[in-house]
């Protein structure tokens, strides 16, 4: 038998002949016309190279392969109804479930931990996963279900997509303190002239500073490139290097601070899911989550 072919409608017509006992009352019970349970008859018989009910007076009967199949057939049907039933509700007290992130250091430093936190009391037994993913696996691991929600400061348009602002914050430049270059502060002719940690996914190509730089005709030295702004600390407090790290991170470190020597557009995060699970219960109440969270991020 090819499972692939089998209609799940068929088992839902021979419960309601099983338990009425006739096929117009299973037609009654399931508000469809006699002929159509009889065709929907018809065809499990085939499938199952049997006559399943035999007439005996105004009543079917049962044959011993409907007698057989009936519990497994009901308690098939029994969970299929609850899977849909649970996919329009979501009781977060009592979810076991896991919701897999892939965000570079906004969500992992700061949004992640509030959203533990405040899960712990709402959702005991929903769990978290955050891990990085290349961007153009993105979609496509949404699509498969192993990927629920990415977070990215850039834009990403995709039709399969959907996304919401979650935060917002602004760049700071962060130096070792007592610097001997910014006893005087950081203006800038100074910025341009040190040595700048530059971090960026991409192995080359301009970033929003290096873009607004480039407007006005300047480059800033890059020495360093790397992907992480949570490795960019370590490097600097051994260094003269300085970095333009978001505030939000900057504010961790046991550094000096300084506000950009130029202006920037603000620094945008967003939160993207797919376009499939944006009515799924249990994804939106995740999502209310995240944005309860994120409504607290303070870039100040």
């Amino acid at each position: 038998m090819n499972l692939n072919r089998i209609d799940l409608n068929l088992f839902a017509v021979f419960d309601a002949i099983y338990t009425a006992g006739s096929l117009t009352k299973a037609a009654d019970v399931l508000c469809i016309t006699q002929p159509a349970v009889s065709n929907s008859l018809a065809r499990l018989r085939e499938m199952l190279n049997d006559p399943l009910f035999v007439r005996t007076g105004h009543s079917m009967t049962p044959t011993p392969v409907a007698q057989n199949i009936i519990v497994p057939a009901r308690q098939a049907l029994a969970l299929l109804r609850k899977s849909v039933q649970e996919s329009h509700t979501f009781d977060p007290l009592t979810a076991e479930k896991s919701f897999n992130f892939a965000s570079r250091d906004l969500l992992e430093a700061s949004i992640m931990p509030r959203l533990v936190a405040r899960l712990q009391n709402l959702a005991p037994n929903i769990g978290l996963t955050n891990y990085e993913i290349p961007r153009s696996q993105v979609v496509s691991a949404m699509a498969a279900g192993t990927l629920d929600f990415f977070a990215d400061a850039s834009t990403f348009t995709d039709p399969h997509l959907c996304k919401e602002k979650i935060a917002q914050d602004r760049f700071v430049v962060l130096a070792r303190k007592n610097h001997p270059a910014l006893k005087n502060g950081l203006n800038l002719d100074t910025f341009l002239r040190l040595g700048h940690i530059n971090v960026s996914q991409r192995k080359s190509g301009a970033g929003p500073i290096d873009v607004a730089l480039d407007k006005m005709g300047k480059r800033r030295k890059e020495v360093m490139r790397g992907q992480h702004f949570l490795t960019v600390p370590s490097t600097i407090v051994k260094t003269d290097l300085i970095a333009c790290l978001p505030f939000h991170l900057a504010k961790h470190y046991d550094l000096a601070i300084y506000e950009m020597p130029f202006e920037l557009p603000a620094v945008e995060y967003y939160l993207y899911w797919h376009v499939s699970a944006d009515h799924d219960y249990a994804h939106m109440w995740m999502r209310e989550q995240i944005m309860e969270v994120a409504s607290n991020f303070k870039p100040h």
